[in-house]
């Protein structure tokens, strides 16, 4: 039976986790902070418990320069939960502005780069109340006119006039396509094609939440994450929402707008202190024990820096593989995702060869989505540039024995 030690886990969600991390969280779970009494078994609303919420409503404030005009929520549901939240919410907020509008007036964009962006879509067509309005398909501009793998130039986007919201996913992780961070980049969220700044900008940050800083944090109104990949256990979303959303979904509906059902009305979760019913408290403890990791480390911004470098070691050996035949990478140059590396080994079952030598190896979870095939790699926080190296060189090994075999 293999150790932990002996294993790496690349999966993508849930994914690994610091052994720091849990051998701490560990201790938690028999006696929270000299209570005699393990975290989950805390009520929610113990001063013990209303103090780890406001510290780790601290943390992430913090590390990430949130401004004072924005509100930090703790809820379950992960992304596929916001994806109904988001349209319930931010249209009764439009009914309360414009409370003489058609639906056909309320137009809700979606810039569509890959899976989860194209599953927001999906949802928001089956909920109804407005129109959406698709900015962008990065599938008409990609090499085969039918995958995601790149963010599309940024003359082929077309936002509505005045739209409810405008909604796009940061990083892709079936897809391993990612916006850049730098402004510069033609792969970068064009904000200066945003007619109005004060038009709601909303944006998943599930999959890269806490692995570099947010470029123009300020001028999202709502930014949300699942917790799973980088901070913590499945079972917390962590929201950022600027207070103007924080609506009277009640009187919304008097005027028209879908009922929100409390759990998911940003305003109940506010006015609570994301205590309105029992949160996720064991990996809200975690995402704390990670978060403090993260700040003895030197903050969000050394990890950006490790990340960068786990991320240009891997390309740089794919791109080798890529040059002499032997791997395809998915996603373009500039979109390439720092989190989620995916590519295919060419030859008829070369691909199931290389996951069973890896699996040997001890790497874990190295299969790409069921919906694409090939292999994806997931770089999340946890994953060291030890262990990345790792995975490297057992590529350069994989490729000389393609060489010899030649």
């Amino acid at each position: 039976m293999p150790e932990r030690t002996d294993i790496i886990n690349f999966g993508a969600g849930p994914s690994a986790l610091p052994t720091s991390v849990l051998e701490e969280a560990a201790k938690g779970l028999l006696n929270y902070n000299q209570t005699g009494i393990g975290l989950t078994e805390l009520s929610h609303r113990s001063k013990e418990f209303g103090a780890l919420t406001k510290h780790l409503e601290s943390l992430i404030r913090i590390q990430l320069a949130i401004p004072s005009t924005h509100s930090i929520l703790f809820t379950q549901g992960g992304g596929s939960g916001q994806f109904s939240s988001v349209v319930l919410n931010l249209l009764a907020r439009h009914h309360l502005l414009n409370p003489g509008a058609s639906n056909d007036e309320r137009v809700m964009d979606y810039v569509v780069t890959g899976s989860w962006s194209k599953k927001a879509v999906e949802e928001a067509k089956r909920l109804g109340g407005g129109k959406v309005n698709i900015v962008v398909d990065g599938r008409v501009h990609s090499r085969d006119g039918k995958s995601f793998d790149g963010i599309p130039p940024h003359e082929q986007w077309a936002f509505s006039p005045n739209p409810a919201f405008i909604y796009y996913c940061e990083n892709e992780t079936v897809d391993g396509v990612q916006f850049s961070h730098d402004p510069t980049s033609p792969q970068a969220f064009p904000h200066h094609l945003l007619r109005d700044r004060f038009t709601p900008l909303v944006a998943d940050y599930s999959s890269s939440f806490m692995s570099r800083p947010i470029p123009r944090l300020a001028d999202h109104a709502l930014i949300y994450a699942g917790a799973q990949k980088n901070i913590g256990p499945a079972g917390l979303t962590v929201l950022i929402v600027r207070q103007d959303l924080l609506v009277d979904t009640d009187a919304a509906a008097k005027l028209g707008a879908s009922p929100v059902p409390c759990t998911l009305a940003y305003k109940t979760l506010a006015d609570s202190g994301s205590l309105y019913n029992t949160p996720p408290m064991f990996p809200m403890y975690v995402a704390a024990l990670v978060l403090e990791r993260i700040q003895d480390g030197g903050s969000v911004q050394h990890m950006e820096e490790v990340n960068r470098r786990k991320a240009e070691m891997l390309y740089a050996i794919l791109n080798e593989g890529e040059e002499r035949g032997i791997v395809k990478i998915k996603a373009r140059p500039g979109s390439r995702s720092w989190m989620n590396v995916t590519f295919q080994i060419l030859g008829e079952g070369t691909e199931q060869k290389f996951l069973e030598v890896a699996e040997a190896r001890g790497f874990r979870q190295l299969k790409g989505h069921r919906s694409v095939g090939g292999i994806r790699v997931s770089l999340y926080n946890a994953v060291t540039e030890e262990q990345t190296k790792r995975l490297v060189d057992y590529i350069k090994e994989y490729y000389s024995t393609i060489t010899n075999k030649s």
